[in-house]
């Protein structure tokens, strides 16, 4: 049975994630009201998961999440605001170690919580399944050695989620202007988040990264981030930019934006040298994007399982049989890069 700690500074909210989890055959082991109460219960009960609130008085979350994986790693689960504010804590937490996250649905206090159980239990067993340390200290050893030649206008899509942001800016941190990609990115996320999370992998990039939006184009060195709960379609392709729209046609995978979409659309659409990147994650989606951008000679990378806090994305995709190479999260860039490296 899974055994769950339940953070929170409101005596509501932990009896009401207590009851969802227990109704879920999910054992809540311990609660507790702040970030020091919640270092002291993962130390005696070692959970299989915790949930964590962001905002708690004394010590937050975000402290408390960097303090238990230093001391003692375990799944951690971020419940946050559904904010601007509570999007960047949590993707600072998500930074600090913490695995994923579930966004509550009216603030702090979410009176409204048990209707969303299902997805809430679904997330809980989801990061209880990962490996806490796999996101941590991602070591991008991409070489620095001599200048390369690339070949014209190639495209890269990076397919990410449980786990995914600290891999994704990994990635776009290293990855180097000259090889002047077009980049698309399908994280699976909240609309309020991928705002904020364009916006961080902007400052940690030499690429020009941002929130995509209906009909979109990008050129050499640009990133679009799909938007939440938008899949992000490629719709044109002409003398190396790319254009794209927002659809909010039915979720794939339960899912919206769906790595598949995004995928699959470019493989119908992009003309040039095309790549992609599937990274940590619970689920199937982007496999069928992996056989499409294989069928039309584009190059297909995974993210390793050691490296991975959930291999279910990169894992399905290997099953495919359509995945040139597998590599761990701090040679992605390295394996990206000879993909489009001249007269290989």
């Amino acid at each position: 049975m899974t055994e769950a700690l339940v953070v929170d500074d409101s005596h509501f909210m932990r009896t009401v994630i207590t009851d969802i989890l227990e109704t879920a055959g999910i054992d809540v082991v311990a609660q507790a009201a702040d970030g020091n109460e919640a270092i002291e219960a993962v130390e005696r009960t070692d959970p299989d998961v915790v949930t964590m609130d962001v905002e708690m008085p004394e010590m937050n979350g975000i402290e408390a999440t960097e303090a238990i994986m230093e001391r003692h790693p375990v799944p951690i689960m971020m419940l946050s605001a559904l904010t601007t504010e509570g999007a960047e804590s949590t993707l600072t937490a998500l930074e600090k170690g913490a695995v994923d996250f579930f966004a509550k649905p009216s603030g702090t206090i979410s009176t409204d919580l048990s209707a969303h159980s299902e997805a809430l239990v679904e997330t809980v067993r989801s990061v209880a399944q990962s490996d806490p340390t796999a996101v941590q200290d991602i070591d991008a050893s991409r070489s620095e050695t001599t200048t390369e030649s690339y070949v014209d206008d190639p495209t890269l899509v990076i397919g990410a989620s449980t786990g995914g942001p600290a891999v994704v800016e990994s990635v776009l941190s290293e990855l180097p202007m000259e090889a002047q990609f077009r980049v698309l990115v399908v994280q699976h996320m909240p609309d309020q988040f991928t705002g904020r999370f364009a916006k961080r992998l902007d400052a940690a990039s030499d690429y020009d990264v941002r929130e995509a939006g209906d009909g979109d184009r990008i050129g050499a060195g640009e990133v679009l981030v799909a938007k939440g709960d938008y899949h992000l379609v490629v719709s044109n392709y002409n003398s190396g930019r790319l254009r794209v729209k927002l659809e909010q046609s039915e979720p794939v995978h339960s899912v919206r934006p769906a790595i598949d979409v995004t995928m699959e659309s470019s493989a119908e659409k992009i003309t040039d040298p095309l790549t992609a990147v599937l990274l940590t994650g619970m689920g199937s989606d982007g496999a069928a994007g992996a056989r499409a951008i294989d069928e039309v000679g584009g190059a297909v990378l995974a993210q390793d399982e050691a490296t991975s806090a959930v291999f279910g994305i990169p894992g399905r995709a290997i099953e495919t049989g359509c995945v040139d190479e597998v590599l761990p999260a701090g040679d992605l860039v390295d394996g990206i890069l000879r993909t489009v490296q001249e007269g290989a």
